[in-house]
């Protein structure tokens, strides 16, 4: 059973309503589709064939009306030819004719009126399909925003994340610890006092290494 059995089903139908009360609204809003989508197609079927009769109809009409004029033409010449019983039954047939196209206009005048229904549904059919197709753009939308929340939270309250966030204060401690061994290595701060003495004592010998090489070079000289 489809959701809607006739088209006024469909004019009838709150789709807001529908969804509310359904577990699956992006199941249930591709039925609504489907469903209006060959009700449509249906309703086009109908006002298709409703047109094909209507020309078929008016086709007949026009022969009628042919047929009409032609019984009058003969009539008139039965009675040019003093002929009244043909002249009579030449007018019989035509009155026959022109109650057929009676007829045959009350039917065109009914398919008229059905084919401008026909329309009027169509033009509604088409304003449901189009919100409907809207309701299932926006539902698509939500559905792909709420899976990409629950993601997003799914990673925020994983033990995954404060694994990555351990792991990086890890790494910055790290940072810092080889940072403060760097900035170590180059301070030099104040000498102390048997630094200083010694200091004093390589520059002495130092000195005197000195002048003891001037001295041998003296006396080569000399």
């Amino acid at each position: 059973m489809g959701i809607f059995s006739r088209t006024r089903d469909i004019f009838a139908a709150n789709m807001t309503e529908l969804l509310d009360r359904s577990e699956d609204p992006a199941r249930m809003i591709r039925m609504i589709i489907l469903e209006m989508e060959e009700t449509l197609v249906e309703v086009r079927a109908q006002a298709a064939r409703s047109i094909a009769d209507g020309k078929e109809m008016r086709r007949a009409m026009k022969r009628l009306e042919e047929l009409q004029a032609s019984w009058t033409e003969k009539a008139e010449l039965a009675l040019s030819k003093d002929r009244e019983d043909l002249a009579k039954a030449a007018l019989v047939e035509r009155q026959k004719a022109a109650d057929m196209a009676a007829g045959l206009k009350a039917e065109i005048d009914l398919i008229d009126e059905t084919l401008k229904g026909y329309e009027g549904d169509i033009a509604k059919l088409q304003a449901k399909l189009r919100e409907a197709r809207a309701r299932q753009n926006a539902i698509a939308a939500r559905l792909e925003s709420a899976v990409t929340r629950a993601k997003a939270r799914e990673i925020l309250n994983s033990g995954r994340t404060e694994d990555a966030f351990s792991k990086f204060e890890l790494l910055e401690r790290r940072a810092d610890f080889a940072e403060g061994r760097a900035d170590a290595l180059g301070m030099t701060g104040p000498k102390s006092l048997e630094e200083e003495i010694s200091e004093l004592r390589s520059a002495e010998k130092v000195d005197a290494e000195l002048e003891a090489m001037k001295a041998a070079l003296r006396r080569k000289g000399e």
